[in-house]
């Protein structure tokens, strides 16, 4: 055995302190945490927290994960409102492309003095142009919307006007149709084209016609100045589906609109700033409900943001007329007549400031056509009709707005005015020729 030599060791007084080693062991516990935080942290972001980083567009690891993309929140209800027409409307809004047989124009060059010889030399030549054929060539566009999941679309009927075109649909997911022109309105810019739908095979193995989508159609007499509307086109027949958002800024307006060669007049349309421009013709003007309150027809040169839309009221009649018999069925009283206001009443010294006016055309054209329900009533030119069926006729309720209500072969009561006496006739309206 070994005498171990002692040690009189002396032990600091801090060490024996506790709140030293209490401090000690809460510095320990956070690092620990903190390196925890840190892994749980990488290992987050490395792997499932990818999705954000899109978002921030960081870059935290080298890349913005373009893999992924953010889904976008909208900010407010009425942008979630048109985010949600917009994305349930626009399957069944459609383009159409018009076609036609052009002639192939080309150039060639001749001599205008060969039969004089040689005296004014042979390089003496003149540009000359003569046809080489056709080729079909696409001569305008403009947009509709569909109506009936058998493929039934309205649009206006300048888009689709000339008979010797060929028409071609476009739809949302880029698939093309023939389309048959079925009617055109004589009266309104509307007009009902058609596609075939699309043939497919169901659970059974059967073939069946597959639906297209369509659009609601709203009511367009209650709508109020000052509401949100929005527009889809397909502009200037290149941007399909382009979208457009305003306001109703007009109602009742009457307006002379043109393309050229056709001038027309438009009653009782729809004003809005919703932008509405070229190849936009034909396409739905919607309220934030997703339904159809008009069909976007015209815009105001030169101004800016003047629209007019024809109401989807006006329009129904159309597609229940084109669906139950084929064609578009107007009744007609057959006058030519101009509305009374207050200057008329006062250029033409009449006793009534409101009615409608029976008279010739500007080119002279007769004021009651030749065996029409008027010659047959008994009008007369420069009588002033005052009401039909009891409905006062004045500026903002027309006599063709009142007559469009009846049907061919309904019978209706005519108050007019006949040198100072007012008189009552009845008349049996007939129908009018496409």
């Amino acid at each position: 055995m070994y005498d171990l030599p002692s040690f009189n060791v002396k032990i600091p007084g801090f060490l024996k302190n506790k709140i030293f080693w209490g401090v000690v062991l809460v510095i320990f516990i956070s690092s620990l945490f903190g390196f925890l935080a840190g892994a749980i942290y990488y290992n987050y972001f490395s792997s499932g927290g990818k999705s954000y980083a899109p978002k921030l567009d960081m870059g935290i690891f080298g890349n913005k994960f373009s893999d992924q993309q953010a889904v976008y929140l909208p900010q407010t209800s009425q942008e979630d409102a048109i985010i949600s027409v917009v994305n349930g409307v626009s399957p069944a809004v459609v383009s159409i492309i018009v076609t036609k047989d052009v002639p192939i124009i080309e150039q060639y060059y001749t001599n205008p003095f060969q039969d004089f010889g040689d005296f004014f030399g042979s390089d003496f030549l003149v540009p000359q142009y003569r046809q080489n054929g056709t080729e079909k060539k696409e001569v305008g566009g403009g947009t509709g919307f569909i109506v009936s999941e058998d493929g039934m679309i309205l649009t206006n009927k300048h888009v689709v006007s000339d008979a010797e075109a060929d028409y071609t649909v476009l739809t949302n997911d880029g698939k093309k149709y023939s389309a048959e022109v079925l009617a055109r309105d004589p009266i309104q810019d509307l007009a009902v084209i058609k596609i075939d739908s699309n043939r497919a095979i169901d659970s059974k193995g059967e073939m069946v016609l597959k639906q297209f989508p369509t659009v609601p159609l709203g009511d367009s007499d209650r709508i109020q100045i000052g509401q949100t509307v929005i527009a889809i086109g397909n502009t200037l027949g290149e941007f399909r589906n382009t979208v457009s958002v305003g306001v109703v800024s007009g109602l009742g307006r009457t307006i002379t609109v043109s393309d050229g060669s056709v001038t027309e007049t438009l009653e009782d349309v729809i004003q809005t700033d919703a932008a509405i421009n070229s190849g936009n013709s034909g396409g739905p003007l919607l309220n934030l409900k997703g339904e159809v309150i008009g069909i976007n027809t015209a815009m105001v040169q030169g101004a800016q943001s003047i629209g007019f839309t024809i109401p989807i009221n006006k329009a129904k009649k159309d597609i229940d007329n084109v669906k139950s018999s084929g064609r578009i069925i107007y009744p007609l009283l057959g006058i030519r007549y101009v509305l009374i206001n207050a200057t008329i009443q006062q250029n033409n010294n009449l006793k009534v400031d409101y009615g409608a006016l029976v008279q010739k055309g500007e080119n002279g054209e007769e004021a009651i056509s030749p065996g029409s329900a008027a010659e047959k009533a008994g009008l007369t030119e420069g009588d002033i009709i005052l009401e039909i069926n009891g409905e006062k006729i004045t500026t903002e309720n027309t006599l063709s707005e009142i007559v469009m209500k009846y049907n061919p072969g309904d019978k209706v009561v005519l108050k007019i005015l006949r040198g100072g006496e007012e008189k009552t006739l009845e008349a049996t309206l007939t129908e009018r020729a496409q």
